[in-house]
């Protein structure tokens, strides 16, 4: 009998994944072992059909494909197919591509133009099929994520904003919907962008991230503010201590930003991809990497911690698989050379137009901005080096074996350096890491004459643990107030901390709800304060914790 929830196999196939891209960095017999250990008990559930889904076999084999909006079985296939192509690459073994495979020309055979109509209500086929594609060459792959894509708005799962059911892709102007499945469905569209060049769905991605940057993600780069539905609130609807901003959204956000930057090349999608990866995203995993969020609020008294697993276990193997992943985000190849897109101590060999390229990256970043890439080509080789220059940065240097480069260096643009390059050369990247306070739009009510705390990448929290003489709720930042960064390799396995002066409120003055307005009213009195990074918050004793802090005045009257 089945147990659990109808789309658990989803979990086994990205822990497939992340094995995959761990085996890629590291090579480990135990792990391979269990991994064809587990692909062979996958394969062993495929029915004759190519069909693959442990929930509809046996008695439930009869409701297949019934249900498209509700029971995840193109979500599964997807994740299948996702973890077959990482395998492969990986260790060069086809069996579970052969399997995905399979399922994938049992559905295509099921769906199509003239076939069976419909559309997933859970996306992350689209982008399966679209790498399938790109793998094995078979157009009909790609023409099948095509019509799922095109099947949107139809009212063929219901017509609901909820599923992104209720306009066709191309004419959305706003991000709605349940936050992963909607973000996972930009995933594919910008895939298919990718390989077929349809503007339509650019333009159409264009509005999306603009709506939810702009208008519905946090500070963070988490994304989905409510609980209600998992899903994207209003315009400006982003409250703190009910913020839902699950880990699996985070992610999507990653992972729509870096197809994002694939398909145009603009900074701006890796800056939020890099503030969604370091802070919503890492934030979901504990420090000895045994416990998770599932939701990731900004503001908590002490309740909201994180657990072992769930029963909707989405978020655990989904970080796996993001963090394993990691190296392949850091660099990018096109015909005019290699993009550095994240900085990380690194090494790695590149086939750059038919030469081997090795870049070896030493920085302790994101704790400081000093980046040093050595670059050692097999011989002395003509190609670009585009650094991204973050756009949180402010004065940045990039010198050239010592020499400043000659060239205008923009923030939030990639820096083109066009050279011939010969071993020994290396560049430097000095990205000063300012602290700095960050405000909210007017109408983000609930942050009213509130900061939150920046330093390079990461996003900052004032957490109890730090603070006992004072309640952190109750902590008011002067805009004067002196900030310093420091950094502290016994807390939390080594962090940057920010500390300063500012005044806490007696909690325990005026204990009605509420008084008539008087200026005695609120007592202060001086303290120093500790932040810390957000990603590292809810490690020890449980107590309350935000990241959006109260200012004196109101930021517009600096």
């Amino acid at each position: 009998e089945f147990k659990g929830l109808y789309f658990n196999d989803s979990d086994v196939y990205k822990w497939v994944e992340a094995v995959a891209f761990s085996l890629a960095i590291k090579w480990s017999d135990d792990l391979h072992e269990l991994a064809r250990q587990t692909i062979s008990e996958i394969i062993s559930a495929q029915d004759e059909d190519g069909y693959l889904n442990t929930y509809f076999a046996f008695e439930k084999k009869k409701d297949r494909w019934s249900n498209l909006r509700d029971m995840h079985e193109l979500y599964c296939a997807g994740h299948l197919i996702q973890a077959s192509i990482a395998y492969y690459r990986a260790t060069g073994e086809d069996e579970l591509l052969d399997a995905a495979c399979r399922f994938a020309d049992h559905i295509t055979g099921i769906f199509g133009p003239g076939k069976k109509s419909g559309t997933p209500g859970h996306p992350e086929i689209e982008m399966a099929l679209v790498e399938l594609y790109r793998l094995t060459g078979k157009r009909k792959y790609l023409e099948l994520s095509e019509f799922f894509i095109n099947n949107r708005g139809r009212g063929l799962i219901g017509g609901s904003s909820y599923h992104i059911d209720h306009k066709p892709f191309r004419e959305l102007e706003e991000i709605v919907g349940h936050a992963v499945r909607s973000v996972y469905l930009n995933c594919g569209a910008t895939d298919i962008y990718m390989e077929t060049g349809d503007k339509k769905l650019l333009e159409a991605l264009l509005r999306l991230w603009h709506s939810m940057t702009e208008r519905k993600m946090y500070v963070t780069g988490g994304i989905g503010s409510l609980y209600s539905g998992e899903s994207f609130g209003k315009d400006y609807e982003l409250p703190n201590e009910t913020a839902y901003a699950e880990t699996c959204a985070a992610i999507a956000n990653v992972m729509w930003n870096w197809r994002m930057l694939l398909a145009t090349g603009e900074a701006r999608f890796a800056d939020v991809m890099e503030l969604a990866l370091y802070n919503g995203a890492l934030v979901g995993i504990s420090l000895d990497g045994e416990e998770y969020f599932y939701a990731n609020p900004l503001a908590d008294r002490g309740a909201h911690r994180r657990q072992r697993w769930f029963r909707c276990a989405c978020c655990p193997p989904n970080i796996a698989r993001l963090l394993a992943s990691m190296p392949g985000y850091i660099y990018s190849l096109s015909s005019k050379g290699v993009w550095v897109h994240l900085y990380a101590q690194s090494r790695v060999c590149l086939d750059v137009n038919g030469k081997t390229i090795e870049l070896i990256q030493k920085t302790r970043y994101p704790w400081d901005g000093n980046i040093k890439i050595h670059v050692q080509p097999e011989d002395e080789s003509l190609f670009s080096l585009f650094l991204r220059i973050p756009g949180w940065s402010r004065k940045p240097e990039v010198l050239i074996n010592g020499q400043r480069v000659d060239q205008p260096i923009r923030t939030g643009e990639y820096l083109e350096i066009r050279r011939i390059w010969k071993s020994g050369d290396h560049v430097q990247l000095f990205f000063p890491m300012l602290i700095e306070r960050i405000v909210c739009h007017l109408y983000v009510m609930e942050n009213h004459d509130r900061v939150a705390l920046r330093r390079g990448p990461l996003i900052y929290c004032v957490e109890q643990a730090d603070n006992p003489d004072f309640d952190v709720w109750s902590l008011i930042l002067p805009l004067d107030s002196r900030l310093e960064a420091e950094w502290k390799p016994n807390l939390l396995n080594g962090v940057v901390v920010i500390s300063g002066d500012a005044f806490a409120v007696d909690t325990e003055d005026g204990s009605s709800l509420y008084q008539m307005e008087k200026r005695s009213f609120i007592k202060m009195r001086s303290v120093k304060f500790t932040a810390i990074p957000y990603f590292a918050w809810a490690n020890r004793e449980p107590g309350p914790m935000t990241v959006w802090i109260r200012s004196l005045m109101p930021p517009q009257a600096r």
